[in-house]
């Protein structure tokens, strides 16, 4: 079976690929930049193992003979699902394969805002560190005493919660249901942006979430606020957010995703001390990588053999 992975995959990646897959047919790796490549190597793909390069109707049209658009992670916002139904192909995602990542990565951005580690870190390498701007110093703070406000109570969101809690902070969420389980307080979005001192996006992008986090909600969290987004960067309103910080309503964000990827070093944002940014790899690690190609084996392994597959989209 012909598959093909578009991503610029590192060579770690590239051997973890070969040991999922040594015992069937090789998998074809093609750098999401290499668009000639990738357009030869889809016009015999079954299976094309998604990253983040979109999947477009032009991309579904180009594949005669494909079968199955298998995500590797959870949101499928960057698959044409119209054109993969039309065509009858079939889209798997895989829920909870990242979650501990993201979770990680989320509570790395909190604290990188909190303790204005980059500006300290920029500093002490140009040989200023014990002449920093004092008013950066008053702006640091814990984790310990805040209430974090998870928008969104998905996987990586219950795994981070309860890290927040032991490291003595407070911990409220709003989902579309009250989890009975979860030891934290539901509240209304609107009531969590007021309340909390940390909010952390934690929900996939849809018409309903698309900029959901504007300056309206903005302007309700508290002054000296942090947002921490590691989900899609089109879930907030990317102008009102710099307005906010600009205007030092906020006192951070840490951002893992923007609304267009790759981020141009243009982005205003980019600009403003007071954001961490990384470049949409919070899902990233090996053990992540480990879990994803373990699922995708077994989905083209029961695609072969005409079996049910793994949490099917389409």
């Amino acid at each position: 079976m012909k598959t093909v992975l578009q991503y610029r995959a590192s060579p770690g990646f590239c051997d973890q690929i070969k040991t999922a897959f040594a015992q069937m047919d090789p998998v074809t790796v093609v750098d999401e930049f290499d668009e000639p490549r990738f357009s030869e190597a889809m016009l015999t793909a079954e299976v094309l193992l998604h990253v983040l390069k979109p999947v477009t109707a032009e991309v579904i049209a180009n594949a005669p003979h494909l079968k199955l658009i298998q995500k590797l992670g959870v949101g499928t916002n960057t698959i044409d699902l119209v054109a993969a139904k039309a065509r009858g192909i079939t889209v798997c995602n895989m829920p909870g394969t990242n979650s501990q990542a993201v979770a990680e990565m989320a509570l790395t951005l909190m604290l990188t805002c909190l303790r204005r580690t980059i500006y300290l870190d920029s500093l002490t390498r140009a040989g200023n560190g014990w002449n920093p701007d004092l008013e950066a110093l008053d702006s640091v703070g814990e984790v310990c005493g805040r209430t974090v406000g998870l928008v969104g109570f998905g996987q990586s969101a219950q795994r981070l919660a309860p890290v927040l809690t032991a490291l003595g902070a407070k911990v409220i969420y709003t989902a579309r249901s009250a989890r009975p389980d979860a030891p934290y307080g539901l509240r209304d979005l609107e009531t969590l942006l007021e309340e909390a001192d940390i909010v952390s996006l934690h929900l996939p992008l849809t018409d309903e979430t698309r900029n959901l986090i504007d300056a309206k909600a903005l302007g309700l969290m508290k002054p000296g606020g942090i947002v921490i987004n590691t989900s899609r960067g089109e879930i907030i309103d990317e102008a009102a957010l710099e307005a906010a910080l600009g205007s030092g309503h906020l006192r951070g964000a840490g951002l893992d995703v923007f609304a267009q990827e790759p981020a141009g070093a243009g982005n205003p944002l980019f600009a403003l001390d007071t954001v961490v940014v990384a470049p949409h790899q919070a899902w990233l690690t090996p053990e992540t990588l480990s879990r994803s190609l373990a699922v995708a084996k077994e989905n083209c392994r029961r695609l072969a053999a005409g079996e049910a597959l793994l949490h099917r989209v389409v």
